[in-house]
């Protein structure tokens, strides 16, 4: 889930730096939805599979495995991430770092035209968006004309939501494809 060189400058070190085997983002255009994690996990890197960690719930929400990620298109679904910098940890992200790749997400989501575009967590969304009372579910504006959706973080680190409340909240946005 990592952009090109071009848009390093914008949100994270200079391409050279980062890890060569890298991600793929899941983009098509037309897309009922694209996932967008806050950036990739230096282990999702390291193992080539976006949310390959295995306390990550994403895969179990969806009832895929991460080897099956392309899968996610057969449903009309895509991934991207906000900011393509790995880190080991989301709480190396700042709020510059948000601010700094909306370009790169706003010109990415026109170009594939997703009907939604679902944040996974709150902090990517509120960052570029400069608001901080956001609320989980579908959001009173849209972004690169996509509606947007935040959905709880299914990182094994968030322990505020259990399987299965974030499997009601992802099911809300299903709801409506």
């Amino acid at each position: 889930m990592q952009d090109d060189a071009a848009s390093a400058d914008l949100d994270g070190p200079d391409a050279s730096t980062m890890p060569k085997a890298g991600l793929s983002e899941i983009l098509v255009p037309g897309l009922s939805a694209v996932f967008c994690g806050l950036n990739p996990a230096l282990s999702a890197v390291r193992d080539g599979h976006n949310f390959s960690n295995p306390s990550n719930r994403f895969w179990r929400v969806l009832l895929l495995q991460a080897d099956e990620e392309r899968e996610l298109l057969q449903y009309g679904c895509g991934l991207t991430s906000a900011v393509s910098r790995p880190t080991k940890s989301a709480s190396e992200l700042k709020r510059q770092d948000y601010l700094s790749a909306a370009p790169v997400l706003e010109n990415k989501t026109r170009k594939f035209a997703p009907a939604n575009l679902a944040f996974l967590g709150k902090a990517a969304y509120a960052g570029i968006s400069l608001r901080a009372d956001v609320e989980w579910g579908r959001q009173p504006e849209t972004f690169a004309g996509a509606a947007v959706w935040l959905l709880p973080n299914p990182s094994g680190l968030n322990r505020a939501f259990t399987l299965t409340t974030l499997t009601e909240h992802y099911l809300e946005l299903r709801l409506t494809l």
